[in-house]
């Protein structure tokens, strides 16, 4: 295996925990709150990508990095090439994307509720 095969797969690890933080990563708030300095930009990101119908930088440049190793590149975004195939039986189209982007705004709006809700009972127990 390249080493240009083990910065594209190291690439896919990253991606995935990118994507998995722009998620979830408000849940961790109540115990991080100045986490929301990455983490809202992130969330913001992600939902633009997926509201634009973008593809996120980490694509071609892992597609790149798979044409150095001898492999060869794909067609379509991360979601489509990694998660979709494992959530969804059906390719990704413009509808679903816009209902991934939408999941990434309610998760978070749920998310920064939760951790403003603890912000402020930690500051009453304080006062």
């Amino acid at each position: 295996m390249s080493m240009a095969t083990l910065l594209a797969d190291a690439l896919v690890l990253l991606h995935l925990l990118f994507v998995a933080f722009v998620v979830a990563g408000g849940f961790l708030l109540p115990r991080w709150p100045r986490l929301a300095w990455l983490h809202l930009p992130a969330a913001a990101w992600g939902a633009f990508i997926e509201f634009s119908g973008g593809i996120c930088p980490l694509t071609p440049l892992e597609n790149h990095l798979r044409v150095l190793g001898g492999g060869s590149a794909y067609s379509g975004d991360f979601v489509e090439r990694y998660l979709l195939p494992v959530l969804y039986p059906s390719a990704l189209t413009p509808m679903l994307q816009q209902w991934l982007g939408w999941l990434v705004v309610a998760v978070n709006a749920v998310a920064y509720a939760l951790a403003y809700r603890a912000w402020r009972r930690d500051a009453r127990v304080q006062v």
